[in-house]
């Protein structure tokens, strides 16, 4: 017997103690908190830096880079834009999208708002270039230009990202963030280790009103589902030096799945504090709360036991009534900025993650006879997993001069650690199967659990040290050079495997782009970027083999119009993967099994294609992001690999105010288009079998209505035409079906 859950970790530790926090009085005495530790610090810069004027005293004026208006700027909120000026995904310097010489997307504040985006799911299911594959309820996996995505940050800082416990990160709120930018390719100078993908970037928002200012929203929709999303910001003091955001969101609902429900509330709060008109002290916490009844595990049988393919109701499923996957994350953050009188700024930060996942499971297995005339096989299991980590990261960032012109120059430092935790309760009953799962409705014992045991444990550490330039050779020319020296740890252990380590010193990264003006708008581009992920096979020597090597290569145009209101951008890429492991057959040791097979690295796949993208506003009131992403996967035979990630990929959405008479109304949609998919599983007969999802395309449309100056309805509705189309579990060749038609209608109020 075995578990659908696998993973290298080591002896879990205890447990540690929950923590019983009230997240709404968190927020609340955390601003408090701050707001008296900030005071005598604000006053005395208060009365250093004000001047009187009669008898009203001014503060003195605060310095403003023009680094630090560019990533003023970038912030999309109330821009109604589908674009944004500034991005430091791709590298530390802050640049446009049309300097950065990287496929660069953005998914703004208001086109969350039109699309009626919730999750990192959405935004991955409708971002250019990327994609999901649901392994079922609960769990998914991203994608990108052929390569699996793994590489997730926060305001710029790497978060590790484990994919086989995935379902605090990818059902990540969006509330409390506002914007998420995806650069696509290797981007191991910014991540560290990672595949050649894509990285994304989800940049909270701030506490940067001085006015009393926010919103309040009712949603409801299909398969009762209900919501509602606070926003409030204002100044905590008499002169704004001291700001307080406070964001709180709750949906809950039933889905498309029978006997599937779920439940998500988010509490954000953050605080900025003008220490000084040169230095700003930022900081918050969040807690994120999903929980999820009668979640699938696994998908749905491909065959009947016959070998006659099956084709379900989207409402089936394999979970049980006692069924339950509830997860928690909570954040804390810190961060300080302070600008130099030469313009040089410098940032600190610290992050810290606590995620907790607690899960009741049913995993049913096999090839079900129709009517009965055979059952499937049960396997119950039980996890309780706990994940820290602390992010600790410095950047230094300005201006130098060389030979007569001025130079950007970034360089920083990255510390993560992280320890997890798995814990399971092993199921004493519950192994009799289903004997007729065409009429399963769920009514499936819960199995009697035995003591818990440990179940798997890893820490991962990796520090980096990287620096990066842009040089201006002339008005025209710009060359970006960049490098990362990086340090990876981890060991790991679980129950189905030795304890294993890996350990990667001084593994070096390069950054290399070239930017050249064509015009006042267009600009050429040239990039050269790569990414290395530690592997922990062994030669046979018995020496772990060296990282897993991404490259990727880039040529393309950019094209910035309108002030900056509408970007375009079209790219060729080629990436490869270098230094694979290959099994090569041989034991490392003859005389001792238990050491393993032997593995020499070779040339992994090679992934080629061309990117086109638009977004932005194309004309008054008129917005539009189209993105279009077409590539082949090849291992080094030339044969594709990978095919269950599409190799060709639409993903659109429009919004148009109309004029005149009818100026109050918004209209909008988009269609999101991928090719086939497909994977190879063992049929009843004992034979290989192709797995195929056609290509399909999703329809969704919304329409908005300004009721008056503050209160707006809309209405959402996705999969217009009740397409019918499913994800592949390839471990298991199982099928999980997507969402048929829904409509969402909500109202907000804004102040």
């Amino acid at each position: 017997m075995y578990s659908p859950i696998s993973l290298c970790s080591q002896n879990t530790v205890p447990p540690r103690a929950q923590l019983a926090v009230r997240p709404l009085a968190l927020a609340v005495h955390m601003l408090a908190a701050g707001i008296a530790f900030a005071a005598p610090w604000v006053q005395a810069a208060e009365k250093t830096e004000q001047t009187e004027t009669g008898s009203s005293l001014t503060l003195a004026p605060i310095a403003v880079t023009e680094t630090a208006v560019r990533e003023r700027s970038a912030v999309t909120e109330d821009t109604n834009s589908y674009t944004t000026a500034a991005a430091r995904t791709a590298t530390p310097l802050s640049m446009s999208l049309r300097e950065t010489p990287q496929s660069v997307s953005v998914v703004t504040q208001q086109r969350i708002q039109d699309q009626d985006l919730h999750t990192i799911l959405d935004v991955v299911n409708n971002a250019t270039g990327v994609s999901v594959n649901r392994y079922e309820t609960s769990r998914a996996q991203f994608n990108a230009r052929g390569f699996e995505l793994n590489s997730l940050m926060i305001d710029g800082v790497p978060t590790l990202y484990e994919q086989p416990w995935s379902s605090g990160e990818i059902f990540s709120s969006l509330a409390m963030y506002d914007r998420v930018e995806v650069v696509r390719g290797a981007n191991g100078l910014m991540t560290g280790a990672g595949d050649p993908s894509a990285s994304i970037n989800m940049v909270r928002k701030r506490a940067s009103s001085t006015d009393l200012k926010g919103s309040l929203e009712l949603s409801a929709g299909s398969w009762d589902t209900y919501g509602v999303e606070a926003d409030v910001a204002s100044k905590l003091n008499e002169e704004g030096t001291i700001r307080g955001r406070l964001v709180a969101e709750s949906n809950e609902g039933d889905t498309w799945i029978d006997m599937n429900s779920n439940k998500r509330q988010t509490v954000y709060g953050t605080m900025d504090i003008d220490l000084t008109p040169d230095t700003t002290l930022w900081f918050g916490l969040s807690r994120q709360e999903s929980n999820a009844d009668s979640p699938m595990w696994g998908g749905l049988p491909v065959w009947y036991a016959d070998g006659g393919r099956t084709n379900w109701s989207r409402s089936k499923s394999t979970s049980a009534k006692w069924s339950k996957w509830d997860t928690t994350y909570e954040t804390y953050f810190v961060n300080l900025d302070h600008t130099f009188a030469n313009d040089w700024q410098v940032n600190l930060s610290y992050n810290r993650g606590e995620r907790t996942g607690d899960s009741s499971l049913l995993y049913l297995s096999g090839n079900p006879g129709r009517n009965g005339s055979s059952g499937m096989f049960s396997f119950p299991a039980t996890y309780k997993t706990e994940t820290t980590q602390d992010d600790y990261a410095i950047r230094f960032n300005g201006p130098f001069k060389l030979l007569g012109r001025e130079h950007d120059l970034a360089f920083g430092y990255v510390d993560s650690k992280q320890k997890f935790d798995a814990d399971s309760l092993d199921a004493q009953t519950g192994f009799d199967g289903v004997a007729d799962f065409d009429a399963y409705n769920g009514n499936f014992a819960e199995p009697v659990w035995g003591p818990r045991t440990d179940y798997g444990y890893s820490e991962t550490r990796q520090k980096g040290l990287y620096a990066a330039t842009r040089l201006n050779v002339t008005d025209d020319l710009k060359v970006i050079l960049g490098a990362r020296e990086s340090w990876y740890e981890k060991t790991s252990d679980d129950v189905f495997s030795e304890v294993s380590k890996v350990d990667v010193d001084h593994e070096l990264t390069p950054y290399a782009g070239i930017v050249y003006d064509l015009t006042d708008n267009l600009s050429a581009y040239a990039s050269y970027t790569e990414i290395f992920l530690p592997q922990s096979v062994r030669d046979s020597s018995g020496q772990t083999l060296d990282p897993i090597i991404g490259e990727s290569t880039e040529l393309g145009l950019k094209g910035e119009y309108f002030d900056g209101r509408l970007n375009a951008s079209a790219a060729i890429f080629q990436i490869k993967q270098d230094n694979l492991g290959q099994n090569t057959g041989q034991l490392i040791d003859p005389s001792n099994p238990v050491g393993g097979f032997a593995y020499e690295a070779s040339e992994g796949a090679t992934s080629k294609g061309f990117e086109l993208e638009v977004s932005g506003e194309l004309a008054t009131n008129w917005n539009a992001s189209v993105g279009y992403t077409q590539f082949t996967a090849e291992d080094a035979n030339g044969d594709d690999v990978n095919t269950l990630y599409p190799t060709k990929l639409l993903r659109t959405f429009t919004t148009y105010r109309l004029p005149g008479a009818f100026n109050k109304l918004t209209i909008g949609g988009g269609v999101n288009w991928q090719d086939s998919i497909y994977t190879y599983a063992t049929n009843p007969a004992g034979n290989s079998e192709k797995i195929q999802q056609d290509a399909y395309a999703l329809v969704n449309l919304m329409a908005r209505y300004e009721i008056t100056e503050n209160l707006s309805a809309q209405v959402n509705a996705n999969n217009v035409t009740d397409q019918k189309y499913f994800d592949i579990f390839d471990a298991y060749g199982a099928l999980t079906y997507g969402a048929p038609r829904s409509i969402t209608a909500s109202a907000k109020y804004r102040f």
